[in-house]
């Protein structure tokens, strides 16, 4: 893990098209600001999981429901 220190206004650079911007630090919480291409995907960690945990579950549905879904 790299790890950095940045100040509010400042960024650091994801390979040549991703873009992390500190846009606030209140407490202890930090607002980031986040400018990428429209083909890369941006989500928060547990919305990636979730989504991730979706697509395994839609995977291990039986064939047999997917034919009937089809029927109707």
């Amino acid at each position: 893990m790299l790890v950095l220190s940045r100040k509010t206004g400042e960024s650091i650079m994801v390979g040549d098209q991703i873009e992390v911007k500190i846009l606030a630090v209140e407490g202890d919480q930090i607002k980031l600001g986040i400018i990428a291409p429209k083909s890369v995907k941006v989500h928060r960690s547990e919305v990636f999981q979730a989504i991730q945990e979706q697509n395994k579950e839609a995977l291990a549905a039986p064939s047999d429901l997917l034919k009937k879904l089809k029927k109707n």
